[in-house]
């Protein structure tokens, strides 16, 4: 019990008057085994109520033997949060748990009204919580007085330094007193965090309540495998098929979150999205509608993965896979907490198969694999749970059961029924068909049902479901470009909205590759391709025309070398098309006998100087000097002329004095005059 430990008389009031009759492993943690006034490094993981920890923690630094907290100033105790919708949190957590102690908090976070903090700091508080910009904005305009500074808590302390807040974290506790208490709470301990507590921390209490067992234990895991295409009919599938009192979807983009959040809205979900494009105040209302249970889906990315406590939250879903070990669980630690059981659903496509693999085995998480709910599956928990509902074994009141005997004799008892059900069914979005049959191959192939081999100048990609009624597709794509059956495998199931088993025998040539459907798909497969094409760029699909029962042969790269040449098709093709065909351009051809240009760049080879490519060496300065006994006054070879052009510009120059008298002549001949 409660009573049980050394809990503040204010803080205990709370806790009872929140309805607490037990407290959690990591609070008992913190009054067992926390000195008061040490500084603490606490591992726990989420969902195990740190927030009521760290209250409890800080309980003899602010109130010591004192039952009610003096008049509010400059705070006492500093509470930092890497986002906005988790320091809000915070802040209401510690308003009701030091309610009974006269506390006076506020809050400091992105997206508000900075001028309303300010006021809200000058009036006097007790507690500050915050993210780390904001805090430090405060601070470095003198808003925030950090003199009286007794605590300083860092919850999701790893989170804050992922999303490169640690220089912010820095200037906020160097502005903090030397003397106060740091404590730090934060799913794991990584270097980051060992150096943080190493600078910032005195001789700091180690404490970690996560256990050895399996992560999460309260949450059962499933994998969906799905066609790429399907992926958000299979989400609605699923959250038809659980009917969670409230779930949240995970993208990882922006845009995502848009596309689905309107997706399921038109479906007829209640939904609510969150997203870092969202203004604070959306965002708070987004979290409000869950709380109050006017939206029950919330579409969202990472930024709700961390700290946000959304009760009665029974599902999450993966619709994008998280990035790592830490995001998926982190994201799936919304559900399960405080005791309570959770489903975590990854929805994989089936390129992605192997990355969920790897992410899942990095989790050390063991995910159930199975197709998702089908339609069928969906409507016998429908029927199940209308079989169920509590509507149908609550006591009635004499005025219903007046009106239900007056609707019986006018009705009768089954067409009631009917219309009882179809009413029941009304208000549930229609579930979706999807492919069957995804998790059967990825079960299947361990066991070695697609293995690559080589036969003759074509590799093959043989499958062990060969079809006795297969149609046959030509892609235009071959080892001339690159192909490989581990992208052309997917291109194909895109292409005509079937999984892997619908597809027999794949085999690549030179310039082409041919791949088998199942007689049972391939007539839909081909109505696909032909009204929307393969879906790449440059790449054709089509079916082959096979005849007496053989399989298609391959062409090779040397068999278009007898094939017609592009302006021989297209002049073949114009009289079809209603124009005149165009006229192949004649080119200029010089015959043996035809006399040689003679510009000189087109001089012969053999007249040409042979170039070697070897780099001729400057002459040194002494031998560009000139030397004694050259007649033309000691230039390099380089640099002499050739004689008969001397003697040519010689010529040309006394030529030129010919042409008239000069100035001093014409001079001499007017004085003589």
């Amino acid at each position: 019990m409660i009573e049980q430990h050394a809990v503040a008389p204010a803080l205990a009031a709370a806790l009872a008057k929140r309805g607490y009759t037990s407290l959690t492993p990591v609070q008992e943690t913190i009054l067992a085994q926390a000195p008061a006034e040490a500084d603490l490094l606490v591992s726990a993981q989420t969902g195990s109520g740190k927030t009521v920890a760290f209250g409890l923690a800080l309980a003899p630094t602010l109130l010591g033997d004192a039952d009610r907290l003096g008049a509010a100033g400059a705070p006492l105790a500093l509470a930092i949060a890497p986002t906005r919708e988790l320091a809000l949190q915070v802040k209401a957590e510690l308003t009701w748990l030091y309610e009974e102690a006269g506390a006076q908090t506020a809050s400091c976070v992105g997206g508000m009204d900075p001028r309303s903090e300010r006021r809200a700091l000058e009036r006097g508080t007790h507690i500050v919580v915050g993210t780390p910009g904001r805090l430090r904005d405060h601070i470095e305009r003198g808003a925030l007085d950090l003199s009286q500074l007794r605590a300083v808590v860092l919850d999701e302390a790893d989170e804050m330094l992922d999303l490169g807040f640690r220089e912010d974290l820095e200037f906020i506790l160097d502005a903090a007193p030397e003397d106060r208490r740091t404590l730090m709470f934060s799913a794991t301990v990584p270097k980051p965090i060992a150096d943080l507590a190493r600078r910032f921390q005195k001789d700091a209490v180690r404490l970690s309540t996560i256990s050895a067992r399996e992560q999460h234990g309260d949450i059962d895991y499933f994998a969906h495998p799905v066609a790429p295409n399907e992926r958000e009919n299979a989400i609605i599938n699923v959250l038809r098929f659980y009917e969670a009192d409230k779930a949240i979807v995970f993208c990882s983009t922006r845009e995502a979150v848009r596309r689905l959040t309107s997706r399921l809205a038109n479906r007829g979900f209640s939904v609510a999205a969150l997203s870092g494009e969202l203004s604070q105040n959306e965002r708070t209302h987004a979290l409000q509608a869950m709380r109050d249970g006017r939206a029950r889906v919330c579409v969202a990315t990472d930024v709700a993965a961390r700290g946000i406590d959304l009760p009665n939250l029974d599902l999450v879903i993966h619709a994008d896979l998280p990035t790592g070990k830490a995001g998926l669980l982190h994201r799936s630690g919304r559900t399960g907490r405080a005791g309570r059981k959770g489903s975590s659903v990854l929805i994989v496509p089936f390129p992605r198969r192997r990355a969920a693999e790897r992410l899942l085995l990095s989790a050390d998480v063991k995910a159930a694999w199975s197709d998702a709910p089908a339609a069928a599956a969906i409507r016998d928990k429908d029927k199940a749970r209308l079989l169920a509902d509590p509507v149908l074994t609550e006591p009635a009141e004499e005025e219903d059961l007046a009106l239900a005997r007056e609707l019986l004799s006018e009705h009768g008892p089954e067409r009631i029924a009917a219309a009882f059900v179809r009413l029941h069914q009304s208000g549930l979005p229609a579930p979706e068909d999807l492919t069957e049959g995804g998790a059967d191959d990825i079960r299947g192939r361990s066991r070695g049902e697609r293995a690559p081999f080589e036969s003759g100048p074509s590799r093959a990609f043989e499958v062990r479901n060969k079809f006795e009624d297969g149609i046959w597709f030509r892609l235009s794509l071959g080892h001339k470009h690159k192909a490989d059956p581990r992208w052309l495998l997917p291109m194909i199931c895109r292409a005509g909205h079937v999984t892997k088993r619908e597809v027999g025998a794949i085999k690549i040539g030179g310039t082409e590759t041919l791949f088998e459907i199942a007689g049972s798909h391939a007539h839909k497969y081909a109505d696909i391709i032909r009204r929307e094409g393969s879906g790449e760029r440059g790449v054709v699909i089509e079916p082959v025309d096979v005849r007496g029962g053989r399989a298609p042969a391959l062409r090779t790269e040397h068999d278009d070398e007898d094939r017609p040449s592009r302006y021989e098709r297209a002049r073949a093709r114009a009289p079809e098309r209603g124009f005149e065909a165009p006229r192949k351009p004649a080119r200029r051809r010089r015959f043996d006998d035809e006399p040689a240009p003679t510009h000189p760049a087109f001089a012969p080879l053999s007249e040409a100087p042979l170039d070697t490519g070897e780099r001729r060496a400057r002459p040194s300065k002494a031998e560009r000097q000139p030397q004694p006994g050259d007649g033309d006054g000691g230039a390099s070879p380089e640099r002499k002329k050739p004689a008969a052009k001397a003697a040519k510009g010689a010529a040309g120059k006394k030529a030129a004095r010919k042409k008239g008298p000069s100035r001093a002549e014409r001079k001499a001949t007017k004085a003589k005059s």
